[in-house]
């Protein structure tokens, strides 16, 4: 993939989360002093405003190391070459076992654009696109030097009018504050960390940690953890297990949808047996297995994804002797790849996953349209968050053609005032928050080598 060569402004730098620790405690400086970023941004603003009144495209502000003292200069924002040309950027991991599905998303991308002939307002405006990968070869999966990188980048492109992604809440954790004080939305296809916009979902200061400019600038086409940890509770109760033990692998999404799962348990009368953080570097969890499995559980409920090495899990449960017709494997839709079939092989067979939504081949009315046009274009089966990468692309596309100019800010207002959207995921509008509408839910299962649609999930 070719990428633009980096600018040469100053990069942010976010700390990786430590071992045990919950991704929520990493935070920027600025959101970390809500107080000293309003006051940053206010003088900002007046410099602007002192510089150019009539400036299309403002300064953004750098983001720094937590705890570090600010940069003396704001990133410039570089005006675009062609006022009539507008961007539209991915940030989703291209590296790494998640490749196949991010893909995918991109594929639905283009599909989109495509469908357009990357044409907007009757063709006065030109929608440009660059995928950005957030993930490294060093990471195997995303990467938060690479993240915030890419954040910078975004903002000192003036033709950058929208952004599609992440695929880990965890990125997007960090990308949200950035973009947000350079009034770019992002239209997210899978982050579904409830803590980004939903007040009381989360940690005590979220979502408003997340958005320092005071406006929100974040929305997503998928339903959040808080709906689907709950439907894999009472799916787990229904599938007739009586005793859990919890994994989660620490990060953002895992540990925020495994709190749920674990809540949702509890109050259903399922027994936890225990729950333990994971390190997701670890070569085997022959010992961790062999602990779960003296306390006779029913099912091991894992709050992850494929590559906080979902795959290694399921081989050391089954070579412990925990079978599949005896213990089950339950996971949330960061498992639901043939990423996840690829790494565990035979010992996948059986695995149970919730995805917040439909599977590509369950789509009705304009999804099945969608679904079918996919795979005549790509020939191949699309991944479970194309239809969404489709969807969010379509949004962006949308709010374009009501601005028809690049100004980040309307076109941020537009993707958020979206309503009775009539899409491949069905009619739906985003709330104040910037959440979907939409709260459909699906089990799935691998059988065969295959994951294989079960049946749709109620929310309450």
């Amino acid at each position: 993939m070719q990428r633009r060569k980096q600018q040469t402004n100053q990069p942010m730098n976010f700390s990786q989360k430590s071992g045990g620790n919950s991704a929520t405690h990493s935070t920027t400086n600025s959101t970390q002093n809500p107080g000293a970023a309003r006051l940053r941004t206010i003088l900002l603003a007046a410099g602007i405003a002192s510089l150019c009144a009539s400036c299309q495209n403002p300064q953004a502000p750098n983001a720094t190391t937590p705890g570090a003292t600010p940069a003396a200069s704001p990133v410039a924002v570089n005006a675009p070459k062609d006022p009539n040309t507008v961007k539209i950027v991915s940030m989703l991991p291209m590296t790494g076992s998640a490749l196949g599905q991010s893909q995918t998303m991109v594929n639905g991308i283009k599909q989109a654009l495509a469908e357009t002939d990357s044409k907007a307002c009757d063709g006065k405006i030109k929608i440009e696109y660059e995928v950005l990968d957030d993930a490294t070869a060093a990471a195997g999966k995303w990467d938060p030097a690479q993240v915030t990188s890419n954040s910078n980048k975004i903002v000192a492109d003036g033709s950058v009018v929208a952004a599609i992604g992440h695929y880990n809440s965890g990125a997007a954790k960090l990308s949200i504050p950035v973009l947000n004080q350079a009034n770019i939305v992002m239209i997210s296809p899978a982050n579904t960390y409830p803590g980004l916009t939903k007040p009381g979902k989360g940690e005590p200061k979220e979502p408003n940690v997340y958005y320092p400019a005071g406006t929100r600038n974040f929305t997503r086409v998928v339903p959040a953890d808080d709906l689907q940890g709950a439907v894999a509770g009472n799916w787990a109760k229904s599938l007739g297990v009586q005793k859990v033990f919890i994994l989660d692998d620490q990060e953002l999404y895992g540990k925020g949808i495994a709190d749920v799962f674990e809540a949702t348990a509890k109050k259903l009368g399922i027994q936890v047996l225990g729950r333990e953080g994971i390190d997701i570097k670890a070569s085997d969890y022959k010992a961790l297995m062999n602990k779960i499995k003296a306390l006779n559980p029913d099912m091991i409920y894992f709050g992850g994804t494929t590559q906080s090495n979902a795959g290694q899990i399921i081989k050391d449960m089954r070579n412990v002797g925990m079978a599949a017709d005896a213990v089950k494997f339950m996971g949330p839709d960061g498992i639901k790849e043939q990423a996840l079939i690829d790494a565990g092989g035979k010992d996948a067979e059986g695995v149970y996953a919730t995805f917040g939504g439909l599977p590509p081949k369950e789509l009705t009315g304009e999804g099945a349209k969608w679904y079918e046009s996919y795979k005549a274009k790509y020939n191949a089966e699309p991944e479970a968050y194309a239809a969404y990468a489709y969807e969010a692309a379509k949004v962006a596309i949308g709010a374009i053609n009501k601005v028809c100019k690049n100004d980040r800010a309307a076109i941020r207002d537009a993707v958020l005032a979206t309503k009775d959207f009539n899409g491949v995921l069905g009619t739906w509008s985003f709330d104040t928050n910037g959440d979907t509408s939409l709260t459909t839910m699906s089990g799935n299962v691998v059988k065969d080598g295959k994951w294989e649609f079960v049946s749709a999930l109620k929310t309450e």
